[in-house]
């Protein structure tokens, strides 16, 4: 449980610094908006993404991982959508806000499995 808070805190300040970093990646709410913006991504990467890879492992495999972009593009979008405090405009504040996102949760991100002693 402990894990999956610290994943929507990480969540929030990946959105936050993708709104500082990618024009057209628009972010307007407050903190409490930017909280239930990085729940609901974090629920998505839970939920979705898993079914998501499972459906689409042949484009995958032929595109040898750049598949992976489109799903989390697509996710990023249903974000968009959820959320009325983002508005992302063009497809590479998208393909930026994702790498971003991504960037921060595989830095900071806490789905690092811990070292057996």
């Amino acid at each position: 449980m402990i894990k999956f808070i610290a994943q929507i805190f990480v969540n929030a300040v990946a959105i936050f610094l993708a709104d500082y970093l990618v024009p057209g990646f628009i972010f307007e709410g407050d903190i409490l908006t930017l909280l239930i913006a990085g729940l609901l991504l974090g629920l998505m990467n839970v939920i979705l993404r898993p079914i998501l890879r499972f459906i689409s492992t042949p484009f995958i495999i032929l595109s040898l991982g750049l598949f992976f972009i489109v799903i989390n593009i697509g996710l990023l979008w249903l974000l968009e959508y959820l959320v009325d405090e983002l508005t992302i405009v063009g497809i590479w504040a998208y393909v930026w806000g994702v790498v971003i996102i991504s960037f921060v949760n595989m830095v900071f991100g806490t789905g690092r499995k811990k070292k057996k002693d």
